[in-house]
């Protein structure tokens, strides 16, 4: 495994919480970038939790959360209370020292602690601002406060999932924030380029519901050509059949089907035999889908899935058996590509981290450093960099405006 040093000497002050800023934040760091996430005591990044309570609070609840830790791998992580003079001062100096800032806060917080991109500039000229509200810095709904599920129904997706017999079907997985944590990245690699070469900074403004549009681009250009809505399908497909996730022997075991043209159903057809007889060409098979999917489903029930996906595949056939998160951890193919990388952590011991999804040169990006507890680097950050003595980190956290346990919130 190799260290990545393609952002070295790049600083990014990342404010943001849950998973689509922090998963900007982590790209960059994998690159190389010194990446600094500040929290607050009182308000920490609520993938820690949404609340404090003192019985999670004395059983480091806060370095528990699955979520967190693998999402911010390889940053440092420091605590400032923004809302004290002191705090948002120090803030303001960390941001003299950086490339970049970021944050996915609601539109409201930044302008009550008063912060801004005038004001970030104001001490550093060339700062690049990367905000990742849900619906954008501007328009009627900046100020809405808005998650993952939120962010999903506002992309009009739920009218295309499921089936067409149910209500509108939410995945609760919280695509708005990946999808814009990998947006953002881009925008904030191009903007760090443009600061290089121009030595300007810039305010980027992400918008997390527009980044999910393009999932959800069959049913715009549907009702763009047509003047209708695509009717919900489940996993069946108007213009492929068979389309599908069918049982597999052994229990909650499936694997996915997917017949693309007629090759491959010729192909499958052949291997399947007897049941597969009944069935003709495209519009055939479109017409009967009932009892094709049976008829799949009883002759998959008797097959193990890892042996029937590799038997299709040498056929050609599209076919995946479906992965549950306890099988991806021993997966083989997973495994020769060195995907998962055992690390251990205070409070929580040796855990397995995901890779970044891509090699550089046949070699996967070594990760430096697990997750950091709350406020880990206080003090290094605020010695070695703002300049900070023993004496005024030892007075800052007896105010609390650092720390490293996560507070009760103030009555």
């Amino acid at each position: 495994m190799k260290i990545n040093n393609s952002l070295k000497g790049v600083r990014i002050i990342d404010l943001s919480m849950g998973w689509a800023g922090p998963l900007a934040a982590r790209n960059l760091a994998d690159l190389g970038a010194d990446v600094i996430k500040v929290e607050s005591c009182e308000h920490f990044d609520w993938w820690r939790s949404w609340e404090a309570t003192q019985e999670w609070i004395d059983e480091d609840g806060a370095e528990k959360s699955p979520a967190f830790n693998s999402v911010n791998r390889n940053n440092r992580n420091i605590t400032l209370d923004l809302s004290h003079p002191e705090g948002r001062d120090l803030l303001l100096k960390l941001v003299a020292t950086a490339n970049a800032v970021m944050e996915n806060f609601s539109g409201s917080v930044l302008p009550k602690l008063n912060l801004s991109y005038e004001v970030f500039k104001e001490v550093k000229e060339d700062i690049i601002l990367l905000s990742m509200h849900a619906f954008g810095s501007s328009g009627p709904w900046e100020m809405f406060r808005a998650y993952g599920s939120t962010v999903e129904q506002s992309s009009g997706l739920p009218h295309l999932n499921g089936i067409a017999s149910d209500p509108p079907m939410m995945h609760h997985i919280a695509y708005g924030d990946a999808v814009a944590g990998l947006n953002g990245v881009s925008a904030l690699l191009i903007a760090l380029r443009h600061q290089v070469k121009t030595g300007k900074g810039q305010f980027i403004d992400l918008s997390q519901v527009e980044s999910l549009f393009p999932l959800a681009a069959h049913g715009i250009i549907e009702f763009t050509a047509n003047g209708k809505h695509p009717s919900r399908k489940g996993n069946r497909s108007e213009f492929f059949a068979p389309h599908g996730v069918y049982p597999c022997k052994g229990e909650d075991k499936w694997i996915v089907i997917q017949i693309l043209n007629e090759d491959q159903w010729l192909s499958f057809k052949k291997l399947v035999g007897t049941p597969m007889q009944q069935f003709g060409d495209l519009k055939d098979r479109l017409s009967k889908l009932d009892y094709l999917d049976k008829a799949i489903s009883e002759w998959t029930s008797t097959k193990e899935s890892q042996s029937l996906m590799y038997f299709l595949q040498e056929a050609k056939i599209p076919s995946a058996a479906t992965h549950t998160m306890s099988s991806l951890l021993n997966d083989p193919h997973l495994n020769s590509r060195e995907f998962w990388q055992w690390l251990d952590r205070a409070v929580v011991g040796n855990q397995p981290n995901p890779s970044a999804p891509f090699n550089v040169n046949g070699e996967r990006l070594h990760i430096k450093s697990p997750a950091p507890t709350l406020g880990q680097h206080n003090k290094e950050v605020l010695s070695k960099i703002l300049g900070l003595n023993q004496n005024d980190i030892d007075r800052l956290k007896q105010i609390g405006i650092i720390g490293t346990k996560p507070k009760m919130p103030s009555a």
